[in-house]
């Protein structure tokens, strides 16, 4: 097909779908001249301006359009009528070419999540009449629509000087920039794609977690809060003396050990940050999780699992595994960015060879170990509180329990709460007890295993430390070339 026939279909195509949007109203109000009489100019005459964003930022475009709305005593919102909308540009529907090309109706309206327990209802398809610095515009918002072809959302600016759409877009940009209602929550992103409005992306309620209840070796919580909260807490001072504010920090260790416990109290212990929670194939998202995470800052973003990605190239966007895109992006902030971005593994042999091919990504690596005899000891006292079991009882079971998890200590006591309630007695000793005898018994090897299973003993592990990952003992940071180191 030559290009002239081809120019011809694309303009056949768009008169068909204009005469079917005027067939479609009768007796409703003409876009064009009310466009015309609010910019004092003939609109089809003029330039269209697209500016694209995210999807999950609707209500925060929306905030700022209302927030210009709200200004000007003479501004209107208004929708556009018929089925046809969805297909046609702003640019489209002031094409008079002799006839209305559009027509005006209500805007469209969709109420999100703007926190874990607030909704607010925005615009999410709507026709913004304003005057901008002493300038009118005409900004037609709509929202993200991968039916139609529109993959993310638009404004498309219509204004009589060129310096007055310019300078509406920069405010608009820098607004988007400095304000988010992500800002300060604790947010995940979902699979799926960003179909409308907050659409991809959950609000958590932030974890009320305590350094009392996170059991980990001495010093490593310590070490971990150091350089995941303390680096942003002497961030005048590190940048004055040229240091780098990102930063990456890993946690590796057995399933149940207590990683995902650690990252719920950083969470709760950075109050004031925004964390991003990133999971299995949402991986794929990281590199607008960086991005928000920059806009967003103090920021913290959360990489479980990433062993997961370690050689998937099924939600990549290139030949490359996933993790190089995961790493590749955490080296694209600013050294001056206050974020810092947390990785759990279970499997750290299959992320070494990737961490070593781009140094400087993580400058702090932490093994968080099966729990010793001490450990267990206070997991026990700390899951086993209510039951107010005795000393030695604590001991004793701490003794029998030998390979076990955070995750097997926190079940061994609702278990032992459960036998309670099914004899009709109040939990005690002697239930703490028939638990962990029943769950270390070899009729329960499967759940142990389910449960992060019974792995090396206190004395195995003792060895296994000196030889371990990276060589360098739990808690204690490597020396990384290149580094300067939810419901």
């Amino acid at each position: 097909m030559d290009e002239q026939l081809a120019s011809f279909l694309r303009d056949f195509s768009k008169l068909t779908t204009l005469a079917s949007m005027a067939s479609e109203i009768t007796g409703g109000t003409p876009l064009l001249p009310t466009i015309e009489a609010h910019l004092g100019t003939e609109p089809g005459r003029l330039p269209v301006v697209v500016e694209p964003f995210p999807s999950h930022r609707l209500a925060d475009a929306s905030g700022i359009l209302a927030g210009l709305i709200e200004a000007d005593p003479g501004a209107r919102i208004h929708g556009l009528a018929g089925q046809q909308r969805h297909h046609m540009d702003l640019s489209d529907l002031v094409a008079s070419n002799g006839m209305h090309a559009g027509w005006l109706g209500e805007p469209d309206y969709e109420t999100i999540s703007v926190g874990p327990d607030e909704e607010r209802r925005i615009v999410s398809f709507g026709l913004f009449l304003f005057t901008h610095a002493g300038n009118p515009l005409a900004v037609l918002m709509r929202q993200a629509n991968p039916q139609y072809g529109r993959e993310r959302a638009t404004v498309e600016v219509l204004g009589a000087s060129p310096d007055a759409v310019d300078d509406f877009l920069k405010h608009f940009k820098t607004s988007l920039r400095e304000n988010s209602i992500f800002r300060g929550h604790v947010i995940s992103f979902t699979a799926n794609d960003y179909s409308s409005s907050a659409a991809g992306i959950t609000f958590h309620r932030r974890a009320n977690v305590a350094a009392g209840d996170v059991v980990l070796p001495p010093g490593t919580l310590e070490r971990i809060e150091a350089q995941v909260l303390g680096v942003g807490e002497h961030r005048e001072k590190l940048l004055a003396h040229g240091a780098h504010l990102k930063r990456g920090v890993l946690l590796y260790g057995p399933p149940g050990t207590g990683k995902t416990h650690t990252v719920r109290y950083l969470a709760s212990a950075a109050a004031g940050h925004t964390v991003i929670l990133l999971s299995g194939n949402t991986l794929a998202f990281v590199s607008e999780a960086a991005r928000m995470a920059r806009a967003l800052q103090p920021a913290i973003v959360v990489l479980e699992d990433c062993d997961l990605v370690a050689e998937d190239r099924s939600f990549g966007h290139g030949p490359q595994p996933l993790l190089f895109e995961v790493l590749d992006a955490m080296d694209g902030l600013d050294t001056d960015a206050d974020v810092a971005f947390l990785l759990t593994t279970n499997r750290v042999e299959l992320l070494e060879e990737a961490l070593v091919q781009r140094p400087g990504r993580v400058d702090l690596a932490v093994a968080v170990p099966r729990p010793d005899v001490a450990a267990r000891r206070a997991l026990l006292e700390l899951y086993g509180r209510r039951l107010n079991p005795s000393a030695q009882t604590i001991e004793s079971i701490a003794e029998q329990i030998d390979g076990t998890t955070a995750s097997f200590a926190k079940e061994l006591t609702r278990r032992a709460i459960l036998l309670a309630a099914l004899a009709g007695e109040e939990p005690g000793d002697a239930h703490l007890s028939a638990a962990a005898t029943e769950l270390m018994s070899d009729a329960a090897s499967l759940t142990r295993s389910l449960l992060g299973g019974t792995g090396e003993s206190d004395a195995e592990q003792e060895q296994e430390s000196t030889h371990g990952h990276f060589g360098f003992e739990p808690g204690i940071a490597p020396e990384v070339p290149g580094s300067m180191g939810w419901s």
